[in-house]
């Protein structure tokens, strides 16, 4: 809020700034701002500035400064007026000056005057130029001036609102409006020799055009050229390369860039310190699958009844089922071998790496260069600062898989997808597990519903869901592994005692020991490794895909992003693609399943979109029923009164699979109509998709139509 001592001020320079719009206004110079304006007067106006030459000067100078300064649109079709009554020079000299005072004082006013109104009006924006000015001063606002992604007049308001120096701000946007305001000033000369139709043709004016038309281009190719001087300052770049391409890291992101460059026959140096395949093989995705498949194994023997047989005993050794995750993993593990990579073309090398120039890395005393490196070092489990954990042997994502002996109090703390799925399981082994979640509920990515679908289960299951509870402390019990969690719930202190604890707070993207800081490698406050929308870190000729940079910490994610990495790497700067993260799908492998793609009936709401939601009951669906696994639903947002869809979740038994559909169907814009129209085999959990477009349809069949055909047949059967 502003003091009691600029209020009178700020007061005072509003109502200048009202008084300047309103007068412009009643005197119909918005009106007059335009093009045909300017034709029509155009011979007047000529002939008044060459009898007038200086009054003409100062007047039109002390307009664009008021226009420019009040955000007046009209500020292109002055610098055409500019290039048509001065010439060349003195048009471009007249308009770059008085443009960029103009933009200083809307500058100023911005900061001095506006800054409730336009931060609450350009919040989101003005976030993106904040993080901007922050990294690159000046030279951001360069860029945006020489390629505005933004019109100017938002750029000198938002700009006002950073904490860019007003001479900095000044001399900026002088010389980064300059090239186009000669553009401008040259079209307008070519535009006032404009006598007859004939005169369109004339090379001049085709030049201007052309000028104007492939300004955006040649300015971003500036910036681009202007970036690289920047960033690559202080290194040499080698004459050759041993590689096309350095990836670091061998999880996901890693083999899929490795395996894109081999194929298309690039030399490709594959760089890992740990274990090939990374978290998703050997922490991750292969091992917790494998988990809940045997646990849900023991949970159906116990609950046999439910399947006409009275009773099944199910005998297990919690260390034999450990072994078989193993197995599988051991398994698993020649898809993403040393021996396959090496057979593809691959040098697979196993090592720590250092980047010690944007083109070379250090690899244990041995230095590789490469044209691009790709960064694919993924991430690791997340351990908060909570007082006390280091007095205990507590458990993660990571270390949970040397397990041999099951706990018998396990205090899992983190309610996402990896807190959730590995409770459950632990529970079903036989563990006395409670989950502990600072947020109101369990996945709180997932909509409330859908959530309380796996808090039910958890709940039957024995397992003890505390949500809203925030983590305060660790306090160990005598000499063993075993505490108690100190939370605070409702204000109030909570303890929850376990022989083991096992953190399940996410991931941490792997970031630091391997030169990125030194190098200058922009990193994100979460950790993340910055990356535009070609995966390119801010040096061009580095990339970054997988979890080390996110969004979404998924391996199919990390492997889509991978693609986009390794092509834009190896084409670059000739062809390149922006990654796409329109239809993202995800599950969580709970039971039942949790999958989602695209927008939730959450989001939907907080973030204002109208949508439709529709809805089927997975116990309606026979396959369902005769698999003793009817519960859950297929929930589907589409457009208002349409069926495109824009997001579904689905709870139940195989969701993960289930999904697939609807995500070919956003993928491809394939609305319930053409589903509904589609065959799906009788008796599969697959139609529950076909039978939530058959709800749509139902919802928006033709009445009146119907009402006709009701009519048409009465009358078919002979009755009035």
């Amino acid at each position: 809020m502003p003091s009691n001592k600029t209020l009178p001020l700020r007061l005072l320079l509003i109502a200048a700034l009202v008084v300047v719009a309103l007068v412009a206004w009643r005197m119909g110079l918005v009106d007059q701002l335009n093009l045909e304006t300017l034709k029509a007067r155009q011979a007047d106006l000529s002939a008044w500035t060459q009898a007038h030459w200086g009054l003409a000067l100062a007047g039109f100078f002390v307009l664009y400064v008021v226009v420019t300064a009040v955000s007046i649109p009209g500020a292109a079709i002055l610098t055409l007026a500019a290039g048509a009554l001065f010439g060349l020079v003195t048009g471009t000299v007249l308009v770059s000056f008085a443009s960029t005072i103009g933009a200083t004082l809307a500058f100023l006013s911005a900061r001095f005057v506006l800054r409730d109104s336009l931060e609450a009006r350009y919040g989101e924006r003005l976030k993106n130029i904040n993080a901007g000015v922050k990294r690159d001063g000046g030279f951001y606002l360069f860029t945006l001036r020489l390629v505005p992604v933004f019109p100017f007049f938002v750029i000198n308001l938002l700009s006002g609102l950073t904490a860019l120096p007003v001479r900095t701000f000044y001399w900026v946007s002088q010389m980064g409006m300059l090239p186009g305001t000669i553009a401008y000033v040259f079209a307008g000369t070519q535009l006032a020799q404009i006598e007859s139709a004939s005169d369109v043709l004339s090379p001049g004016l085709i030049g201007a055009f052309v000028l104007l038309g492939v300004l955006p281009l040649l300015m971003r190719k500036l910036v681009q050229w202007l970036q690289a001087r920047k960033v690559y300052a202080g290194y040499s770049k080698p004459r050759h390369f041993d590689y096309n391409l350095i990836v670091i890291g061998a999880g996901s992101a890693g083999l899929v860039s490795a395996y894109i460059g081999s194929a298309v026959k690039a030399k490709v140096a594959l760089i890992e310190k740990h274990k090939m395949g990374g978290d998703c093989l050997n922490t991750g995705c292969v091992p917790s699958k494998a988990l809940i498949r045997s646990a849900r194994l023991l949970a159906e023997a116990r609950d046999s009844a439910h399947y006409g047989i009275a009773r099944m005993d199910a005998q297990f050794d919690f260390a034999q089922v450990m072994e078989r995750v193993a197995n599988v993993v051991r398994k698993v593990e020649p898809h993403d071998s040393v021996e396959r990579y090496t057979e593809l073309g691959v040098d697979v090398i196993h090592g720590s790496a250092q980047l010690v120039s944007p083109w070379e890395v250090d690899v244990d005393g041995r230095r590789l260069s490469a044209r691009s490196i790709i960064l694919a070092s993924g991430a690791r489990p997340l351990v908060p600062a909570i007082p006390g954990l280091d007095q205990v042997s507590y458990l993660t994502s990571d270390s949970l898989w040397d397990l041999r002996q099951l706990p018998r109090r396990l205090v899992v703390l983190g309610g996402g997808p990896i807190g959730c799925e590995l409770t459950q399981s632990f529970a079903r082994f036989g563990s006395q597990v409670t989950v502990v979640e600072m947020a109101p509920r369990l996945l709180p990515r997932e909509d409330a519903d859908a959530a309380e679908h796996v808090r039910s289960r958890f709940a039957a299951e024995g397992v003890t869901v505390a949500s809203a509870h925030k983590a305060l402390r660790v306090e160990r019990d005598g000499d063993g592994d075993g505490g108690r969690l100190i939370c605070e719930h409702n204000g109030h202190e909570v303890s929850f005692a376990f022989d083991k604890l096992l953190l399940a707070l996410g991931r941490r993207a792997n970031s630091e020991g391997f030169g990125l800081q030194k190098l200058g490698v922009v990193i994100r406050g979460n950790g993340t490794i910055d990356a535009d929308a070609l995966l390119r870190t801010n040096f061009p000729n580095i990339f970054v895909c997988g979890d080390a940079t996110g969004p979404f910490q998924f391996t199919h994610v990390a492997a889509h992003q991978a693609w986009y990495a390794a092509v834009n790497a190896l084409l670059a700067p000739w062809w390149s693609f922006k990654v796409d993260y329109r239809v993202i799908p995800w599950a969580t492998f709970t039971d039942p399943e949790v999958a989602r793609v695209g927008l939730s009936e959450d989001e939907a709401a907080q973030r204002g979109i109208a949508v439709e939601v529709t809805r089927y009951g997975i116990d309606d669906l026979d396959r369902a029923i005769a698999d003793g696994s009817d519960s859950g639903f297929v929930k589907v947002l589409t457009a208002p009164g349409k069926d495109r869809i824009l997001g579904a979740t689905i709870v139940g038994a195989h969701a993960g699979d289930l999904l697939a559909e609807l995500v070919m169907a956003m993928k491809y814009g394939i609305g319930l109509n053409k589903l509904l129209g589609t065959i799906h085999i009788y008796p599969t959990l697959t139609e529950a998709n076909k039978y939530a477009a058959g709800v749509w349809k139902r919802a928006h069949a033709p009445q009146g139509t119907l009402r006709l055909a009701e009519r048409f047949f009465r009358w078919r059967r002979g009755r009035q």
